[in-house]
């Protein structure tokens, strides 16, 4: 009876040892899971997932490849995208809430910080070198063999961007002003190639390998000069409702390593990228891999993206574009580009 007893109380032990080492077993097996996601910074139990629609343009590469490749998802990021004729387009989607985020040059950006509670949470590190303004074109009709031509014609202005502040500079660069010209705005560069084919404008400045080659095939078009001739230097902003920055902060940096991710990608397989661009929204492969090194990003902010901020916000206050003055730094809230990439923020409040 004894030995009996003592085998039933043996297996009991040998149970209970069996169950214990099991839920240890269970636990150290989710420990490892957790450490192995945090290690690939990918998405993890508890990670701050948010839904937002992000402004878009046809031949920007990062949003695309974010999405396409999966580093949104990675980060937790449900993301969709809604494309506009031009970044600043997008940008004015926010001020009906059709997006979230949105991004374009200093000008367009500058002019939503002002109008509403936004933040510029980073740059995307484009647009402040010579190199990225010589891609910048702009092209003429036959009248017009130099700058002091211009006088009395009708010039395109894409109504948002910073255009009107390149026409300001480049006229003024040779002793003209924007009241010796007629300034039409349009929506975007398909509407003024159609009217620079017809002859109802007589200049616009162009960007892109696409573009460039579109209108230099117009009879009697030419291109007279170039962005980097003059003294504009515009850099580009991300920007989003003051609410997204406060209520997700975490999922505000995981949205910029995602970008960050997709840029290396960019960097790395252009190839890839020009297929994904084409299959998407039909951008000719060629003219991607020749804009690649332009449009690609390095998100950041810098002193001298701020400095070139500030100083549109100075030009636009002066002219009335920016009815209430305001402090910019107030306006810029860097916590996410700090975090997910710490090297490349240089500006110090």
């Amino acid at each position: 009876m004894l030995t009996r007893n003592r085998k039933w109380t043996f297996g009991l032990l040998l149970a209970a040892l069996l169950v214990v080492t099991a839920m240890l077993s269970g636990c150290g097996s989710k420990d490892g899971k957790e450490e192995s996601a945090a290690a690939s910074g990918g998405a993890q139990e508890g990670q701050d997932r948010i839904s937002v629609k992000i402004a878009d343009i046809l031949t920007n590469p990062v949003f695309r490849v974010a999405k396409s490749k999966g580093f949104f998802e990675k980060y937790g990021i449900d993301a969709d995208l809604v494309t506009f004729a031009t970044p600043a387009e997008g940008i004015n989607s926010l001020f009906i809430k059709q997006v979230d985020v949105a991004y374009g040059a200093d000008f367009p950006i500058l002019n939503a910080a002002g109008k509403g509670d936004y933040s510029i949470f980073a740059t995307t590190g484009t647009g402040l070198s010579d190199k990225s303004a010589a891609n910048w074109k702009l092209f003429v009709g036959k009248d017009v063999q130099q700058a002091s031509d211009l006088k009395g014609k009708t010039v395109s202005t894409l109504r948002g961007t910073f255009i009107s502040y390149l026409w300001d500079d480049y006229l003024s660069s040779n002793g003209l002003t924007l009241d010796d010209v007629k300034v039409v705005g349009q929506g975007g560069n398909d509407e003024a190639y159609v009217a620079l084919k017809k002859g109802e404008i007589d200049a616009v400045w162009v960007l892109g390998a696409a573009m460039t080659e579109k209108f230099a095939a117009i009879e009697g078009v030419h291109e007279l000069t170039d962005m980097s001739k003059t003294n504009v230097r515009t850099g580009g902003d991300l920007i989003v409702p003051t609410t997204l920055v406060k209520e997700h902060p975490a999922a505000l940096a995981n949205f910029v390593r995602a970008l960050e991710e997709s840029s290396q990608f960019i960097a790395s397989n252009p190839d890839e990228v020009a297929d994904i661009l084409y299959k998407e929204v039909k951008q000719p492969k060629d003219a991607t891999l020749k804009d690649l090194p332009a449009l690609n990003w390095s998100v950041g902010f810098s002193q001298e993206a701020f400095d070139s901020l500030n100083k549109q916000k100075q030009y636009m206050v002066e002219n009335g574009i920016i009815e209430k003055d305001f402090n910019l730094a107030d306006k810029i809230v860097l916590d996410a580009v700090k975090e997910a990439v710490p090297d490349r923020v240089t500006y110090t409040k």
